[in-house]
């Protein structure tokens, strides 16, 4: 089951477990729309995968599978995966 973590690992921003700005890996490290557009080239920093929008619990099922409350932001912040 997916985590569905509340922020954008880059800049912090808010990303409730209802948003469509929400895009992950495939490991699911958790980004908002703006930051994979114009700050990553749409490439993961952490692993270099690709980037998906996360998809949206039904809120029916939140409280039974609540989404994680635990921010995770790089240290380092962010920059594009540079190509090998």
């Amino acid at each position: 089951m997916l985590e569905l973590r509340p922020n954008c690992e880059c800049c912090d921003r808010d990303l409730p477990p209802e948003s469509r700005e929400a895009m992950i890996c495939t490991f699911e490290c958790t980004f908002c729309t703006d930051c994979v557009g114009n700050v990553l080239g749409g490439r993961c920093p952490n692993c270099g995968g690709e980037f998906v929008q996360r998809p949206v619990r039904p809120a029916a099922l939140l409280a039974k599978y609540p989404a994680s409350t635990k921010r995770v932001l790089k240290a380092e912040g962010c920059a594009p995966v540079r190509a090998a």
